[in-house]
């Protein structure tokens, strides 16, 4: 099976694992680097060997504000979701809707492993080798009828397993949208691992979307219900803070946030000071994903 995308990172451009896990020490044997096999023809790639920071400089940067707002929060809370038995509603303007086991989806899916380029809105940045299957597979798997213009998602809300949500800081529960030619774009993909393992609770087990070129509140985690609809479906941040949170919110150096600039990035895993970088735009995957939006204005549709 040939790649329906082209990859352009290299293996040292991979954010080291312990880094992004959060980890307070190397695993036993990680200085080999850990080899990771592709699936269904996609790229192989592997870790670089490296040793991490002291603990205090790879601060845990994770945003999951079911679990708390604080960026150890999702990691210290997470382990509460019980992720057993998880079903996915797929609803809407489709031609099979039901209440969709998550092992009966990952039995119909091909499995990938892509490395993506990982940007936040609140300017740092991760390389992160997932793994999972496109969105649109799954759509199609659905049936998308014709009338069809955009998916929405929601996450679970469950206050037994989900802290967070007991405090009004967002209006739960979580809800995220894309139009659909975005949804069906082949590097949008649903996620259900990294570096070959399975997605941890913190990181939005156990099916999160990842959408490349959109700033990371886009990827919604932990998702319960896929909607098809003719209509523009409300994202949380947007109804939050609309001036700051477009519905878009693609990566766009050149419009900064209302409150700092967006033109550079910090990489995640290299110390307090390591050295800013500039931001691509759209992330780096403007030649394949700039014609969804030719004509429009990104800095009115951001």
């Amino acid at each position: 099976m040939a790649n329906r995308w082209t990859n352009t990172l290299k293996e040292s451009d991979v954010t080291p694992e312990a880094a992004f896990l959060n980890r307070r020490q190397i695993i036993a044997g990680a200085a080999a680097g850990l080899g990771l096999g592709s699936i269904g023809g996609a790229a192989f790639a592997k870790t670089e060997a490296l040793t991490p920071s002291d603990y205090e400089d790879i601060t845990q940067y994770n945003n999951f504000y079911e679990f708390g707002t604080g960026k150890t929060d999702p990691a210290a809370n997470a382990h509460t979701l019980v992720t057993n038995n998880w079903t996915v509603k797929i609803d809407g303007m489709v031609d099979k809707p039901g209440e969709y086991a998550f092992e009966d989806i990952m039995k119909a899916m091909t499995i990938e492993e892509r490395i993506y380029r990982f940007r936040c809105v609140e300017a740092w940045s991760m390389v992160i080798p997932w793994n999972g299957f496109e969105l649109a597979d799954m759509l199609n798997f659905a049936g998308v009828q014709s009338g069809a213009r955009y998916v929405a998602f929601e996450t679970a809300l469950r206050p037994d397993e989900m802290p967070g949500v007991r405090f009004p800081v967002l209006d739960w529960p979580y809800v995220e949208g894309l139009r659909l030619d975005e949804a069906m774009h082949p590097l949008t993909m649903m996620a259900t691992g990294i570096y070959g393992k399975d997605i941890p609770n913190q990181n939005g087990a156990p099916l999160r979307l990842v959408v490349p070129w959109k700033y990371g509140f886009k990827s919604i985690k932990s998702i319960v219900r896929v909607t098809l609809t003719d209509q523009e479906p409300p994202t949380s941040w947007n109804k939050a803070n609309g001036r700051e949170y477009g519905f878009y919110s693609n990566v766009n150096p050149e419009v900064d946030h209302p409150r700092w600039s967006q033109a550079s990035e910090r990489p995640v895993g290299g110390g307090l000071f390591t050295k800013r970088v500039p931001t691509l735009m759209m992330n780096g995957y403007a030649e394949e994903v700039a014609d969804l939006y030719a004509g429009m204005d990104l800095t009115k549709n951001y």
